[in-house]
């Protein structure tokens, strides 16, 4: 009974944070992780580089490479082809540089319109239906057609739910018709009113069904296009955001020579003024002993002129 009991009991899987045990359906797919754990630490993006890493705290805004990066390199600076806030060595971000050197210059993306779109060849194009894009409009596309698909997935259940009850209520009504003569009869009478309808009839009823039909359609293709628009929205928001980081740095860097300057033209100033004074100090001695010596050599010309007249006088 032990062993029927232990055999019948769903297989347990541990945590990869929490190490306790779960059933496989409720762990995540890609870190195998329980529901608390999600919800603890969920899959953020990376304040740099915007990859998406396992958030371990609610201050940890960027993944452990950046931080590594940080401490090595100090603060980033936004990257001369996509503007992601990544470039640690240089003007180009890792990512970039890779690419470069993998599949040559970039190329204008065709989602953004910025030159940061690297041309992968038909391998990498086939993912985005031969669509030229950048890495992060690559990642909304992805994520838009992801949402299509579920989308997609749900309403063919939702039809299938429908169509299986629609069977369901038909056997359920032949059931009935077997037990019941008179419900037979209209159920057939029913049914030849519905054999009798007239053309004009038979064609509205189609164009119900074909406006139907167009309906879903275009609720999937709006929900497309609504995606679309979405991440858009979200890539010019992270490209704002991005430029008035820079404009702000920017702003910083001139406060910070303005600063330097008016600090070297006010030394400037004081070494003038100091040095004028000083050389005016120099000019003032100058001339004070210019007027002592103009002084003594007056008194030494007039002492010449008494010795010889006086000699002139005392002569035989």
């Amino acid at each position: 009974m032990a062993a029927a009991a232990a055999a019948a009991a769903p297989a347990l899987y541990a945590c990869t944070k929490c190490n306790q045990r779960y059933p496989f359906e409720e762990l995540s797919q890609g870190q195998q992780l329980c529901k608390e754990c999600r919800i603890a630490h969920p899959i953020v993006k990376c304040t740099y580089c915007r990859s998406e890493f396992q958030q371990e705290s609610k201050t940890n805004t960027i993944c452990k490479k950046c931080a590594q990066n940080v401490k090595q390199f100090g603060t980033p600076k936004p990257c001369q082809y996509c503007n992601i806030i990544a470039a640690f060595i240089g003007t180009k971000c890792q990512r970039c540089t890779n690419s470069e050197k993998k599949y040559g210059p970039p190329q204008t993306c065709e989602q953004c319109k910025q030159q940061c779109a690297f041309d992968r060849k038909e391998e990498g194009r086939r993912k985005v239906d031969g669509k030229l894009l950048c890495w992060l409009c690559t990642l909304s596309y992805k994520r838009v057609l992801q949402k299509t698909k579920e989308q997609r997935k749900s309403l063919g259940s939702s039809h299938s739910n429908s169509s299986s009850s629609s069977l369901t209520e038909k056997d359920q009504h032949h059931s009935k018709h077997h037990h019941h003569h008179h419900h037979h009869h209209r159920h057939s009478s029913s049914h030849h009113k519905i054999s009798s309808l007239s053309p004009e009839q038979d064609q509205g009823l189609w164009k119900q069904s074909s406006i139907n039909q167009s309906a879903d359609s275009g609720g999937t293709d709006n929900f497309v296009l609504i995606s679309q628009l979405k991440e858009e929205v979200m890539s010019l928001k992270r490209l704002l955001q991005q430029r008035d980081q820079t404009i702000l740095e920017k702003d910083k860097k001139l406060t910070e020579l303005k600063a330097d300057f008016q600090y070297q033209e006010s030394n400037l100033r004081t070494k003038m003024n100091s040095m004028e004074k000083a050389h005016k100090e120099t000019v003032e001695q100058l001339q004070a002993k210019n007027r002592e010596l103009l002084k003594q050599v007056a008194a030494l010309s007039k002492g010449k002129k008494f010795d010889k007249s006086g000699s002139i006088l005392t002569s035989p």
